[in-house]
């Protein structure tokens, strides 16, 4: 039994000419990012989270066994949150009604309120406007909300901008960095983009080939960063990267490094 306050995972098994095998034990808190290229498995460890699909392994969250070899909890049992790529919203109702067709009521455990939602996502302006009048981005921020109202204990995030061009990621991102902020859900988000991976995560997961490194934490207060950025600005990134490597880093560790020191942030490459 893991001890309440992590997730434990560990799935193996085919997928077609797909191979996966993966295990990682986190923090249930925070931003966990699943990071590296399309098709190494970071949709499928998702689904496996979510239990649509089922691979031999074993699920523990917060001390709560969501899978082993006796037990396998239905999806719509799981208290999780899925936010797709593509937002998929009843095109026949309003913003609200939307929002409200997420909603859950619990017992014991305050919930994650309406207001505070639409507040955390600038959603106020939005709320009686039909969907089919929504950017993009809007779009997402609203599936977003309606995945933080069935009060999930895991918020499941599978690339949520990629569909989006870089403006209306550019006008989604500060509100995920919001949430990171403001509640204590914690999140497994999927991305293959560096600056997304180095600006919302907590710690990082690489995946390549179906395998799984181990997870590396993002320290925002390394005491190297001034000295890496001044690199940086001496040798540019791809120089800083292949020095990095050099020194011990994995490939997307240093990777996601030198996007995060771009960005005005500092996770360690370590």
């Amino acid at each position: 039994m893991t001890a309440s306050g992590r997730i434990e995972a560990a799935f193996k098994g085919r997928l077609g000419d797909f191979q996966l095998d993966v295990a990682f034990d986190i923090p249930a808190s925070g931003v966990t990012v699943l990071f590296g290229p399309s098709g190494c498995g970071k949709t499928t460890v998702l689904r496996c989270v979510a239990g649509l699909e089922r691979l031999s392994g074993r699920l523990l969250v917060d001390g709560e066994t969501w899978q082993d070899a006796r037990t396998f909890v239905a999806p719509h049992r799981r208290p999780v949150g899925y936010v797709f790529q593509e937002a998929s919203l009843l095109a026949h109702l309003s913003v609200r009604r939307n929002l409200l067709f997420g909603f859950r009521r619990t017992h014991g455990v305050k919930p994650v309120a309406i207001d505070q939602v639409t507040a955390l996502l600038g959603l106020e302006p939005l709320m009686e406007r039909g969907v089919e009048r929504l950017s993009g981005g809007e779009r997402q921020r609203v599936a977003i909300g309606r995945a933080l109202l069935s009060q999930p204990r895991l918020l499941l995030m599978d690339e949520p901008l990629a569909s989006l061009d870089q403006q209306r990621k550019a006008e989604v991102l500060p509100y995920l960095e919001r949430l990171h902020g403001e509640l204590s859900i914690p999140i497994l988000y999927v991305t293959h983009d560096p600056v997304e991976a180095a600006k919302l995560g907590d710690r990082i997961i690489s995946l390549r080939d179906g395998r799984a490194s181990p997870a590396v934490d993002i320290a925002p207060d390394d005491p190297q960063t001034d000295d890496l950025q001044r690199r940086l600005l001496s040798v540019g990134p791809e120089a800083l990267t292949r020095e990095l490597i050099a020194a011990g880093s994995s490939e997307a560790v240093a990777g996601l490094a030198v996007a995060a020191l771009q960005a005005g942030l500092a996770p360690s490459p370590g």
